[in-house]
């Protein structure tokens, strides 16, 4: 198993493509650690972990609250000495044309996806630094690349975590961790429930493999750039998208 024994810790684990990383990375052998706001949904993916016989522990984290945050990493680092890899996949949508958008609505995205990337890595990075390795990813998106309508407070968060990670990339390469990006396209989760239908065919139909992805897919990206065969993968950008930007 390509993760085996790796202490990772994936936050907005408690649904959609959190919570198929959650479950992708216990069942490579991670010793896996999910974070979400809401308790019955970490509750749920930890028993669904141990129930297929992985390993894993829940905490109740805001990703926009030091304190939250770093009672977690300490509550881990107890538990198991070292922190191998952070996802850092916790974010939010407050979707509004530029026009109408509201200055809570920009806060808010900001102060989750982007501050709340930057509040988790600055969490686990002396940890990394003493133990001289880590991995870092942080979750952006297409709309991080190439913005999108809409979607200003939202593009913007996701530019922000793509610079984030080739800074660290630079700044702690040297140290033995790696940060990368990793950036979806339009994936099969509760975010698109709201869409009208012929909104979501439209979506569809620029994807050349003509369907959403799946969260899996996703997740299975997130374990492969945790695992020692990306060793060498460092401040990369990672499209997952199907195709759907060519």
């Amino acid at each position: 198993m390509r993760l085996q024994d790796k202490v990772s810790i994936i936050t907005g684990s408690g649904r959609g493509i959190g919570r198929a990383t959650a479950l992708k990375f216990a069942a490579e052998g991670a010793r896996t650690v999910v974070c979400d706001l809401d308790t019955n949904s970490v509750d749920a993916v930890v028993g669904e972990i141990k129930a297929l016989g992985g390993e894993a522990a829940g905490y109740v984290v805001d990703v926009t609250e030091r304190s939250s945050i770093d009672a977690m990493v300490a509550a881990v680092k107890a538990a198991y000495g070292r922190i191998d890899t952070l996802v850092n996949n916790a974010g939010v949508v407050q979707d509004a044309r530029m026009v109408n958008m509201t200055d809570e609505q920009f806060d808010k995205v900001i102060d989750v996806n982007l501050k709340g990337t930057y509040n988790c890595a600055k969490s686990v990075i002396d940890t990394m630094l003493a133990q001289q390795s880590g991995v870092i990813l942080n979750a952006s998106s297409i709309v991080g690349i190439y913005g999108n309508f809409g979607q200003t407070n939202y593009a913007a968060s996701k530019f922000g975590v793509i610079g984030m990670a080739k800074t660290w990339a630079r700044e702690f390469g040297r140290k033995g961790i790696r940060a990368n990006a990793v950036c979806p396209g339009f994936v099969e989760t509760d975010i698109i429930k709201g869409i009208p239908d012929n909104v979501l065919q439209a979506m569809i139909d620029k994807v050349p493999m003509g369907r959403l992805g799946k969260p899996e897919e996703i997740a299975n990206t997130y374990a492969f750039l945790a695992s020692d065969e990306a060793s060498f993968i460092n401040g990369a950008v990672i499209e997952v998208g199907g195709g759907g930007t060519i």
